[in-house]
């Protein structure tokens, strides 16, 4: 479902960011970004979302190059940025009615897929309410139903636990995971490995810009913890 061949960022001025990362996840797969703020992560899932140019390399969805078929393979992509930006002179309603027009869902679609996530994510309520009046907790919430009623094959998610109370938290692991079994994959960056640990199947593992480790979350963990992988290579990167 998605795949990043030798993907280099670098930045006007100089910086590269990323650096030759190779990736693959398949469908089916729920697959963990994980590394140290400024490794890298951010700028690879707005690259892989097409929002964000590269210097080299190649990223297909779905088997859509991302630069060359950027319409197709943004068509079965859902991004969630870290932050995301809403319009917050739009009511919730307006917010989801207006994603659900640029692709394409009937009204049908749309009634029934806003009444089932909003009403599982508690929100429904606080549809007709100004999304500027919502809490961070309740945008973020608003984000992932934008996200989840397209129904994507990829969906791309940038810390997407952060300000999610535990209810919402296990409710979104679930959706994760009918997104798999729908026939997608998520890819997705967290600083809650616990989180990873249990509910990937796999884990890319970034630092300084390349990726260093990959593979199956329990190949990865082995007899240890996610944790203690993690920060055993971070300090051997400070030797």
């Amino acid at each position: 479902m998605l795949t990043i061949s030798h993907y280099t960022k670098t930045y006007p001025g100089g910086k590269t960011a990323v650096r030759d990362l190779s990736l693959h996840v398949p469908a089916g797969e729920i697959c963990g970004f994980i590394g140290r703020n400024g490794a890298g992560k951010t700028t690879t899932l707005r690259a892989v979302a097409g929002v964000m140019s590269f210097t080299e390399g190649s990223i297909t969805v779905g088997g859509h190059d991302i630069r060359r078929e950027p319409v197709a393979a943004k068509s079965i992509t859902a991004f969630l940025p870290d932050n995301p930006d809403l319009y917050e002179f739009m009511s919730g309603i307006d917010y989801l009615n207006f994603i659900a027009d640029l692709y394409g869902l009937s009204a049908r679609e749309r009634e029934e897929r806003i009444r089932q996530y909003a009403d599982a994510f508690q929100l429904t309520a606080d549809l007709g309410s100004a999304v500027a009046g919502y809490s961070h907790g309740m945008k973020q919430k608003l984000s992932l139903i934008s996200a989840l009623i397209r129904r994507p094959k990829l969906l791309v998610l940038d810390e997407p636990f952060v300000g999610l109370d535990p209810a919402a938290a296990h409710l979104l692991k679930g959706y994760l995971r009918e997104v798999c079994a729908a026939g997608g994959a998520v890819f997705f960056s967290t600083h809650v490995l616990e989180v990873a640990e249990k509910l990937c199947d796999t884990i890319a593992i970034i630092q300084d810009g390349r990726l260093v480790r990959r593979g199956p979350t329990d190949q990865v963990v082995g007899d240890s913890s996610l944790e203690d992988v993690f920060l055993g290579m971070m300090e051997k990167s400070r030797e």
